[in-house]
């Protein structure tokens, strides 16, 4: 499968809301923010959130770096690294005060955040193309 721009900007956006949702609400009340629980909910949630609005823009730089190899894709290994540009972007977001969040420490977010993008490429990698047949067929398109 080769996937379109909007199939992987609909994807990113799947999974994230779905699978990274639900895996927020799993590990916040493990995580070592030292706060309460409403506020580590609200931490998490705000870095999922800049996390999806900042892949949105991420995908269109990925697109235009695309169009330099000759199969205009990444190999699954890029997929997977791209977090660490992604996650450091967000972090300095955070910890530069860019974006106010006073309740999640820098391991709390590493933990978080290694952990969602794992669990995302993951499913994006092996389930998901299990039961959205027509995802594999149509670019990565959900709609």
């Amino acid at each position: 499968m080769l996937p379109t721009l909007n199939g992987r900007i609909q994807t990113r956006v799947f999974l994230l809301a779905v699978v990274g949702s639900i895996w927020t609400l799993l590990v916040t009340p493990v995580l070592p923010t030292g706060a309460s629980l409403g506020a580590s909910y609200g931490a998490t949630f705000s870095v999922l959130l800049v996390v999806l609005v900042l892949g949105v823009l991420w995908e269109l730089v990925y697109h235009g770096l695309q169009q330099f190899r000759w199969e205009k894709d990444w190999p699954t290994l890029f997929g997977l690294l791209t977090g660490v540009p992604e996650g450091l972007l967000v972090w300095f977001l955070f910890a530069g005060g860019a974006l106010w969040i006073d309740s999640l420490s820098g391991p709390a977010f590493a933990i978080h955040f290694v952990s969602t993008w794992l669990i995302v490429w993951l499913v994006a990698n092996g389930p998901m193309r299990v039961p959205f047949i027509h995802w594999r067929i149509n670019g990565g398109r959900l709609i």
